[in-house]
């Protein structure tokens, strides 16, 4: 390194060992917010910047939007100043680490949309200077950092690795898991260049219980997307198990419990009613679409992406199939989904499957309202077609069912009175299996598979799997 590299870089290191640094995190959500409170904890001045004035109003005044960041938390730092939130951008030049913690969604035909990484690089720009090292956080594809962000950064004249430092690490949240969080989930780095990558190693070090540091950024960027990919052509797969034991007769509960007594060469994955939230969803066709550019076809995602697609579709039939069984259409019933988060215990909707089925309800004729206690409102933000919007969360009780011809149990959320619903409705479709082995009543539960394995068929199974 350059006299000058050396003393841009030993004079991060210094900071970082001193946890005198000030840290900026672009973008307060659901990856953002938590990263700021746990930058803060460690003892770094953290500025946090948004677009949004009332998150900004909000963090300042200590109140949490995110559910995984306690009010109670991140009220501490923001009273003594050691989290401080703003819209100005202008700022980022107090900042000596910098992450980039912006949305990367995709566009109407499945590519990636930079947009939110663009904006972010280009602010960063306008006052980057010697000695500050940007590490971007939005998962995307293999390339983005070296590619996209870093020809940004270089106008300003400054030498990656010399001047400035940059690296990627992916986010790993887990929206409502109470064991791994951002403190203590292993935190993947890796830097465009060697120098970059000891920067960024030193400035999370005091963050994170546990860093992976890695090759470079693109390994870092591949890490993520593989993740996900690994979880998405996995819950592909038990979705297709669901369906042939639909057509053989056989519970795919039943099938996958007793594949998971195997203690070693398996791995449990459920089926359900699709893929839900920002990263499983998307995040395999930021790798596709990469490597079509390199003319390679992903054919394993493609096919995965497919049967996951597929499954709201599939669950709308089983409760056309249901009600017929009944001598009922769907068209004019009266239909509850039982949760609309797309996953237990959390109020995020994002990329919800339960979305599209209540879309795909509407459209048959169907009268669909919804439970779900963490999501109270579906507001129309104009990118979602069901019809009746705002939709409002309707209270789970016994006169409400009674008025029910069949729930749609989306998302098993643990606070739902479970026994009540089987109680009081006539026919339950289960896309959880929750309803197999935790209440008996008098709903016909119908599943995605053919036949669901009930308390009975448990208790006499129960002797066996236990010798």
């Amino acid at each position: 390194m350059t006299t000058n590299s050396t003393s841009s870089a030993q004079r991060l290191l210094d900071l970082a060992a001193s946890g005198e640094a000030t840290v900026g995190v672009i973008g307060l959500g659901y990856v953002g917010l938590p990263l700021a409170v746990e930058c803060a904890s460690a003892g770094y001045r953290v500025l946090g910047f948004d677009v949004s004035a009332p998150v900004v109003e909000r963090i300042n005044r200590g109140e949490s939007h995110i559910g995984d960041v306690p009010s109670d938390s991140l009220r501490p730092h923001a009273e003594s100043g050691q989290i401080e939130a703003t819209t100005d951008m202008g700022r980022l030049g107090e900042c000596d680490v910098i992450s980039i913690c912006v949305p990367t969604p995709l566009n109407k035909i499945k590519d990636p949309d930079l947009g939110y990484v663009l904006s972010a690089a280009r602010v960063i720009k306008d006052s980057l200077r010697p000695g500050q090292l940007v590490i971007l956080e939005s998962t995307t594809y293999p390339g983005t950092t070296d590619e996209v962000l870093l020809p940004v950064l270089a106008e300003t004249g400054l030498t990656v690795g010399e001047d400035f430092f940059l690296c990627f690490s992916p986010e790993r949240v887990d929206p409502g898991n109470a064991t791994w969080h951002t403190k203590n989930t292993p935190k993947v780095i890796g830097g465009v260049t060697a120098a970059c990558a000891e920067v960024g190693v030193a400035a999370y070090d005091r963050v994170f219980d546990t860093l992976v540091p890695v090759e470079s950024a693109r390994a870092a960027e591949l890490v993520k997307v593989y993740e996900n990919t690994f979880r998405m052509i996995n819950i592909a797969l038990a979705n297709e198990l669901a369906q042939a034991c639909d057509k053989l007769d056989v519970s795919v509960w039943d099938v996958i419990e007793a594949a998971a007594t195997k203690p070693f060469g398996f791995m449990k994955f459920t089926p359900g009613p699709g893929l839900g939230g920002h990263c499983i969803p998307l995040d395999p066709h930021y790798l596709s679409w990469k490597m079509r550019t390199l003319a390679y076809k992903t054919r394993m995602i493609e096919l995965a992406s497919e049967i996951n697609a597929e499954m709201p579709d599939y669950v709308v039939q089983k409760v056309a199939d249901a009600l017929n069984d009944d001598a009922k259409a769907i068209r004019g019933s009266r239909l509850l989904i039982l949760g609309i988060a797309y996953k237990k215990n959390i109020d995020d909707l994002r990329e919800s499957p339960a979305l599209e089925i209540i879309r795909l309800l509407q459209e048959k004729g169907a009268d669909v309202q919804y439970h779900d206690p963490f999501c109270p409102t579906i507001a129309d933000d104009g990118h979602t077609s069901i019809q009746h919007l705002p939709l409002h969360s309707r209270p789970l009780t016994e006169a409400e069912l009674s008025n029910t011809d069949a729930v749609i149990l989306i998302t098993d959320h643990d606070n739902v009175d479970y026994q009540l619903v089987i109680d009081s409705v006539p026919l339950i479709v289960d896309t959880r299996g929750k309803m197999r082995a935790c209440c008996e009543g008098s709903a016909r539960v119908v599943g995605l598979s053919g036949r669901e394995m009930g308390d009975e068929q448990a208790e006499n199974l129960a002797p066996v799997l236990m010798r």
